[in-house]
């Protein structure tokens, strides 16, 4: 237990000068009632029973004396640290904004098709979930980080435009990497992405564990850079994070025009198993809107237990002003008055 006004300590002192002023006083008004004869006459009256009724007497009066110490120990305004249960939860938006996502297989198109099953996700999570926005094509951007503010995210969300090339890896290591600086922690990244072979290249210091945090990526599994995403889903799981994979087009594909040239472009539903399998996370079909219901119950907020600074005065101030109560009380019940 620390203190912020540890100083306002000191003046429990006076809690035992009360009590050496009760005690003179009890005993200066026992010496006058003996003075006055009252004493004699007393001890005669009530002689069998003045032992148990004297010690009770004195209980309201150390009760009011525990309060005193309690309320001047309050002052001091102490803190302690308390592991409180918490329902809380972190969630990073992934989309893929490559050229691919312009393919019109999901009507109207894999882009516009993955924002309106991510704003309908977003207005069904509770509001203690923190949801942020990254979005790649050959590189990743970190669009929005994780806010509990619903418009601005579902803002986020509308402006996404489909743009070049497709680099999944790229898209789950910005997101890990805005999960661990959203935690307080040192920023993963340490090279060039492309440069990128193994994950030793990647820690720029010991992370922590992030089990309450979740990838969801919206993608239709085309991957053309580096990077390998599979590589990266490896460190999501060294970090705790799991990933759900919501694949956006069609196993057929289709056929579309890119700076002059058409290319064939078709959904690889595989790699977006593999990457939910290997992180713990499931993969979903867009295409399928009782699949999609699933993943509301599965991304269920995490019941945390995390230690917090919390300060004590009102608690002590309380159990000081009962305890007051407890002995005006007693008094009232025992001698029908407040001594």
């Amino acid at each position: 237990m620390s203190f912020i006004w540890s100083s306002l300590l000191g003046l429990l002192i006076v809690a035992p000068l009360l009590a050496l002023l009760y005690v003179w006083a009890q005993r200066r008004r026992r010496k006058y009632a003996a003075q006055s004869g009252l004493g004699l006459a007393r001890a005669v009256k009530v002689e069998p029973a003045s032992g148990g009724e004297e010690r009770r007497r004195h209980v309201p009066a150390l009760i009011f004396l525990f309060g005193i110490a309690i309320l001047l120990f309050s002052l001091s305004r102490p803190q302690a640290t308390i592991s409180l249960p918490k329902y809380e939860g972190t969630i990073i938006l992934v989309f893929d904004v490559s050229g691919s996502m312009a393919a019109e297989d999901i009507e109207p198109t894999r882009m516009e098709a993955a924002k309106r099953v991510a704003s309908e996700f977003v207005r069904d999570q509770p509001s203690s979930v923190r949801v942020g926005v990254v979005a790649f094509s050959d590189g990743g951007l970190s669009v929005q980080p994780p806010d509990v503010n619903r418009e601005a995210t579902l803002t986020t969300i509308e402006r996404l435009v489909p743009r070049r090339g497709t680099s999944l890896g790229n898209g789950i290591l910005v997101a890990l990497n805005t999960i661990a600086v959203d935690a307080g922690d040192p920023p993963i990244l340490n090279t060039d992405v492309s440069d990128i072979s193994s994950m030793d290249e990647v820690l720029t210091a010991p992370q922590g564990w992030y089990p309450s945090a979740v990838i969801v990526l919206f993608s239709d599994g085309e991957n053309n850079d580096r990077p390998d995403p599979l590589l990266v889903t490896e460190l999501a799981v060294d970090l705790g994070v799991r990933i759900y994979t919501i694949g956006i087009g069609s196993a057929e594909g289709t056929t579309i025009k890119v700076e002059g040239m058409n290319i064939h472009t078709q959904m690889d539903e595989p790699l977006l198993q593999q990457i939910a399998l290997e992180s713990g996370g499931r993969y979903y079909y867009a295409g399928d809107e009782s699949e999609l219901q699933r993943i509301y119950n599965d991304l269920e907020p995490t019941l945390s237990i995390k230690p917090e600074e919390l300060e004590l005065t009102s608690l002590f101030a309380g159990v000081g002003i009962l305890v007051f109560l407890l002995g005006g009380a007693l008094s009232l019940l025992w001698f029908g008055r407040v001594v």
